[in-house]
Protein backbone atom coordinates (compact mmCIF):
# COMPACT_ATOMS: atom_id res chain seq x y z
CA UNK A 1 0.00 0.00 0.00
CA UNK A 2 0.92 3.76 -0.69
CA UNK A 3 1.68 5.36 2.37
CA UNK A 4 0.90 9.42 1.72
CA UNK A 5 1.70 12.03 4.36
CA UNK A 6 -1.09 14.49 3.94
CA UNK A 7 -5.10 13.65 5.18
CA UNK A 8 -6.25 10.75 6.83
CA UNK A 9 -6.61 7.81 5.49
CA UNK A 10 -9.66 7.60 3.87
CA UNK A 11 -12.38 5.20 2.17
CA UNK A 12 -14.16 6.50 -0.83
CA UNK A 13 -17.84 5.22 -0.95
CA UNK A 14 -19.91 5.47 -4.40
CA UNK A 15 -22.36 4.37 -7.02
CA UNK A 16 -20.84 3.34 -9.98
CA UNK A 17 -22.58 5.96 -11.53
CA UNK A 18 -20.38 8.66 -10.42
CA UNK A 19 -17.10 7.10 -10.83
CA UNK A 20 -16.01 9.91 -12.44
CA UNK A 21 -16.23 12.15 -9.81
CA UNK A 22 -14.35 9.69 -7.81
CA UNK A 23 -11.44 9.75 -10.27
CA UNK A 24 -11.29 13.54 -10.18
CA UNK A 25 -10.77 13.23 -6.30
CA UNK A 26 -7.52 11.31 -7.27
CA UNK A 27 -6.91 13.70 -9.88
CA UNK A 28 -6.40 16.09 -7.17
CA UNK A 29 -4.27 14.33 -5.23
CA UNK A 30 -2.08 14.48 -8.28
CA UNK A 31 -2.51 18.26 -8.93
CA UNK A 32 0.85 20.09 -7.70
CA UNK A 33 -1.93 23.25 -7.02
CA UNK A 34 -4.45 21.82 -5.23
CA UNK A 35 -3.46 20.85 -1.72
CA UNK A 36 -5.86 17.38 -1.38
CA UNK A 37 -3.63 14.07 -0.57
CA UNK A 38 -5.53 11.78 1.40
CA UNK A 39 -4.16 8.10 2.09
CA UNK A 40 -6.91 6.27 -0.36
CA UNK A 41 -7.63 3.11 1.50
CA UNK A 42 -10.04 2.25 -1.82
CA UNK A 43 -9.57 -1.08 -3.44
CA UNK A 44 -6.99 0.09 -5.83
CA UNK A 45 -8.27 -2.74 -8.35
CA UNK A 46 -11.42 -3.54 -9.79
CA UNK A 47 -12.06 -7.09 -8.34
CA UNK A 48 -13.17 -9.26 -11.13
CA UNK A 49 -15.74 -11.57 -9.29
CA UNK A 50 -19.35 -12.23 -8.93
CA UNK A 51 -18.75 -13.53 -5.80
CA UNK A 52 -20.28 -11.05 -3.38
CA UNK A 53 -18.84 -12.08 -0.03
CA UNK A 54 -15.38 -12.02 -2.06
CA UNK A 55 -16.21 -9.13 -2.59
CA UNK A 56 -17.23 -7.34 0.72
CA UNK A 57 -14.39 -8.95 2.53
CA UNK A 58 -12.16 -7.30 0.75
CA UNK A 59 -14.01 -3.86 1.18
CA UNK A 60 -13.97 -4.78 4.77
CA UNK A 61 -10.24 -5.10 4.83
CA UNK A 62 -9.51 -1.79 3.12
CA UNK A 63 -12.29 0.16 5.29
CA UNK A 64 -10.74 -1.35 8.43
CA UNK A 65 -7.65 1.07 7.49
CA UNK A 66 -9.07 4.28 7.35
CA UNK A 67 -10.39 6.34 9.96
CA UNK A 68 -12.61 8.30 7.83
CA UNK A 69 -15.23 7.49 5.59
CA UNK A 70 -16.54 9.95 2.15
CA UNK A 71 -19.55 8.43 0.55
CA UNK A 72 -20.40 10.34 -2.78
CA UNK A 73 -24.00 11.07 -2.94
CA UNK A 74 -24.97 11.09 -6.61
CA UNK A 75 -28.69 11.25 -7.64
CA UNK A 76 -28.88 7.56 -7.44
CA UNK A 77 -26.75 6.84 -4.19
CA UNK A 78 -29.53 6.16 -2.15
CA UNK A 79 -30.77 3.51 -3.96
CA UNK A 80 -27.55 1.17 -3.88
CA UNK A 81 -27.87 -1.57 -1.20
CA UNK A 82 -25.42 -4.56 -2.25
CA UNK A 83 -21.86 -2.71 -1.64
CA UNK A 84 -22.74 1.28 -0.81
CA UNK A 85 -25.25 0.95 1.71
CA UNK A 86 -23.00 -1.84 3.28
CA UNK A 87 -19.92 -0.28 3.01
CA UNK A 88 -21.36 3.07 5.01
CA UNK A 89 -22.65 0.14 7.56
CA UNK A 90 -18.94 -1.27 7.82
CA UNK A 91 -17.74 2.21 8.22
CA UNK A 92 -20.08 2.84 10.67
CA UNK A 93 -19.27 -0.08 12.84
CA UNK A 94 -15.73 0.56 12.67
CA UNK A 95 -16.49 4.35 14.33
CA UNK A 96 -14.94 5.97 10.82
CA UNK A 97 -16.22 9.92 10.76
CA UNK A 98 -18.33 10.04 8.11
CA UNK A 99 -18.30 12.76 5.56
CA UNK A 100 -21.57 12.94 2.75
CA UNK A 101 -20.51 14.69 0.02
CA UNK A 102 -22.84 15.90 -2.25
CA UNK A 103 -22.36 15.96 -5.69
CA UNK A 104 -24.75 18.29 -6.91
CA UNK A 105 -23.14 21.30 -4.80
CA UNK A 106 -25.83 21.10 -1.53
CA UNK A 107 -23.68 22.03 1.93
CA UNK A 108 -26.32 19.92 3.76
CA UNK A 109 -28.12 16.72 3.70
CA UNK A 110 -30.56 16.59 1.22
CA UNK A 111 -32.93 13.91 1.74
CA UNK A 112 -33.91 12.98 -1.66
CA UNK A 113 -30.59 12.09 -2.46
CA UNK A 114 -28.98 11.07 1.18
CA UNK A 115 -28.89 7.42 1.88
CA UNK A 116 -30.82 6.74 5.11
CA UNK A 117 -27.78 4.83 6.60
CA UNK A 118 -25.75 7.84 7.15
CA UNK A 119 -28.70 10.53 8.23
CA UNK A 120 -29.13 11.52 11.54
CA UNK A 121 -25.90 10.02 13.40
CA UNK A 122 -23.63 12.66 13.79
CA UNK A 123 -21.97 12.87 10.12
CA UNK A 124 -21.45 15.96 8.15
CA UNK A 125 -22.39 17.16 4.36
CA UNK A 126 -20.46 18.94 2.21
CA UNK A 127 -20.46 20.07 -1.81
CA UNK A 128 -17.82 18.53 -3.51
CA UNK A 129 -14.78 20.37 -3.88
CA UNK A 130 -11.10 19.76 -2.99
CA UNK A 131 -11.28 22.47 -0.42
CA UNK A 132 -13.95 21.38 1.87
CA UNK A 133 -13.35 18.01 2.04
CA UNK A 134 -9.92 18.64 2.71
CA UNK A 135 -10.84 20.95 5.34
CA UNK A 136 -13.45 18.20 6.66
CA UNK A 137 -11.02 15.24 6.42
CA UNK A 138 -8.59 17.66 8.64
CA UNK A 139 -10.97 18.71 11.26
CA UNK A 140 -14.10 16.90 11.65
CA UNK A 141 -15.19 14.52 14.36
CA UNK A 142 -18.37 12.47 14.59
CA UNK A 143 -20.98 14.31 17.08
CA UNK A 144 -23.99 12.90 18.39
CA UNK A 145 -26.77 11.97 16.00
CA UNK A 146 -28.57 15.01 14.10
CA UNK A 147 -27.19 16.02 10.91
CA UNK A 148 -24.07 18.28 10.40
CA UNK A 149 -22.88 20.91 7.88
CA UNK A 150 -20.42 24.28 8.03
CA UNK A 151 -21.73 27.35 8.61
CA UNK A 152 -20.69 30.27 5.91
CA UNK A 153 -17.77 31.32 7.97
CA UNK A 154 -15.93 28.38 6.87
CA UNK A 155 -16.84 28.54 3.72
CA UNK A 156 -15.62 32.30 3.51
CA UNK A 157 -12.47 31.47 5.18
CA UNK A 158 -11.53 28.85 2.57
CA UNK A 159 -12.82 31.42 -0.30
CA UNK A 160 -15.18 28.97 -1.53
Amino acid sequence: MEVYHGLPRTFVGFSSTDIKCYWLMKAWKQNEHIDFNFTDCQLQDDIKSDDEYYVKRKCRERINMAGKYILLIGQDTRYQYKYVRWEAEVAKEKNCTIIGVNLDGSRKMIEATCPPVIRDIGAIFVPFSPYIIKYALENYKMHENSNYEYKDEVYKKLEY
